[in-house]
């Protein structure tokens, strides 16, 4: 049995209202209106696809033993780097194995399914045992553009192999085709959309039902016994329109969660398909669908180790974890849309040095340690003397991850004068429980409520940008973790 062995999710934890979009720009738009209703997922200035990808793998990979990951592919339309591997980066920021293949997939709203389907051959093929795939997207748009309501922030991952299998692979059936609804030219920063009408009477709605009919035919299973439809559309008619083509129930189609976080392209398909895991029983058929350029169907049978996932995240978790946002120039200036005055403690020279990016990737990227093989001390960073004084032993350093360890704030500042893309900055001195202790920059903390003694998350974030050169920096961070009241 092959198929899917545990799912992850993230969605960022701010919300835009998008009322207050429309409200911002009816004055020449009012047709907005029409798509104004409930809220997008909105990322933080230092979250992009990479970093949001990077967080639903860790979720997907709770629990499991990452030594047995043979593959890791990633999927964007909006990866950070054009030519240098995103899922390079990826792999490293989880320490998986140096021997792991790795592999981008892009061009096309359906890269994130055929990263899946990739994934699900390798396994067949028995030269892999377990393929993780995750995708993940942080769209640009125009202002006062209907995408820019429609679109929203996300990612999702999968663990592809034979062993506990929760959702079993039953099979695939693609069309390929050339219809572009919109698209995005080499140096351009947006798409270019084509009519709407044309887009769903000559594209999902002739397309996508061939590749969805041909699966259905393939794998000899009838529309009515169909439990969950998943396709992602912006147009939110569409998809029942598809399901009634084929003898699938409407209430067995999937909302396309406008109301609750938008559309996060590639990464739509798999946030979609998660989603309905979280709800799924044992015995559903799950059929998932993804346009673009064409249509990719895949079909999935739940099986009983779904009552293994019960710990994850997932969707539910990072929807039910949110902050509202209602200050549409934020959104805009974490987007790079905006030219402000950062005053000139923004003008400095953040180049990267490559060489010492290389020999450090694992500290730098893996948030990796050291652990003394003497007296058992970790610490962060890794050096070449124990920092335990009744040790000091010399080159005893074993790795130790400490991105999985949780921390509380130790010490900390609250800073108005350092640059950062969303004021204050907040700093200071994180205590791992394992003893080992760090600074560290802080990120989705909200001011006024960080304290000392409060319990933190490592998350994976972009450090700095160094704009001349186009070179995202990464590194780890620490996410103060604010429940019930403090919330």
């Amino acid at each position: 049995m092959i198929g899917i062995t545990s799912y992850g999710g993230y969605i960022p934890r701010m919300r835009l209202n998008r009322g207050v979009v429309y409200a911002s720009n009816a004055w020449m738009a009012p047709g907005l209106i029409g798509s104004a209703n409930g809220e997008r997922s909105m990322a933080n200035w230092d979250e992009d696809s990479l970093t949001m990808a990077v967080e639903a793998a860790r979720d997907c990979l709770s629990g499991t033993d990452k030594t047995q990951i043979d593959a890791a592919y990633l999927a964007s339309v909006n990866f950070p780097f054009l030519d240098r591997q995103n899922a390079g980066i990826f792999a490293t920021a989880l320490n998986l194995k140096e021997s792991v293949e790795s592999a981008d997939f892009t061009g096309s709203m359906r890269a994130g399914l055929s990263a899946v389907l990739a994934g699900i051959n390798a396994v067949k093929s028995g030269d892999y045992k377990n393929v993780l795939v995750a995708a993940g997207d942080r769209r640009i748009t125009k202002m006062a553009y209907l995408h820019e309501l429609w679109a929203g922030d996300g990612a999702a991952s999968l663990l592809l192999g034979s062993d506990n299998v929760i959702a079993e692979y039953k099979g695939a059936f693609t069309v390929t085709n050339d219809f572009v609804d919109h698209f995005r030219g080499q140096d351009q920063k947006f798409d270019y959309n084509w009519e709407e009408r044309w887009i769903k009477d000559e594209g999902y709605l002739k397309i996508a039902p061939k590749a969805i009919k041909g699966l259905l035919e393939k794998t000899g299973v009838s529309g009515d016994k169909i439990a969950r439809f998943i396709m992602p559309c912006p147009m939110g008619r569409v998809a029942a329109q598809i399901a009634g083509k084929l003898g699938i129930g409407p209430d067995k189609v999937t909302d396309n969660m406008h109301a609750v976080c938008g559309d996060t392209a590639t990464a739509h398909p798999l946030v979609m398909l998660v989603s309905a895991l979280e709800n799924a029983s044992p015995g559903d058929k799950l059929v998932v669908a993804s346009f673009g350029q064409g249509c990719t169907a895949m079909l999935f049978e739940v099986t009983e180790n779904i009552s293994l996932m019960k710990n994850k995240c997932g969707i539910k978790g990072s929807l039910a974890d949110k902050k509202p946002e209602g200050n549409y120039i934020k959104f805009l200036s974490h987007r790079g849309m905006l030219e402000q005055d950062w005053m000139m403690r923004a003008e400095g020279n953040w180049r990267s040095a490559l060489s010492t990016l290389y020999r450090h990737q694992k500290e730098i990227i893996g948030l990796v340690g050291g652990k003394c093989k003497t007296c058992g001390t970790e610490q962060f960073p890794k050096a070449d003397i124990c920092v335990n004084p009744e040790c000091l032993a010399v080159h005893t350093q074993a790795d130790c991850e400490f991105s999985e360890l949780p921390g509380k704030i130790m010490t900390y500042t609250s800073d108005l004068l350092t640059y950062t893309l969303d004021p204050p900055a907040h700093y200071g001195m994180i205590v791992f429980n394992n003893g080992g202790r760090s600074m560290f920059d802080f990120t989705d903390y909200e001011p006024g409520k960080i304290e000392v003694g409060l319990p933190v998350q490592m998350v994976f974030r972009i450090r700095n940008f160094d704009k001349p050169r186009g070179f995202t920096q990464y590194f780890w961070k620490a996410k103060p973790v604010i429940t019930g009241e403090e919330a």
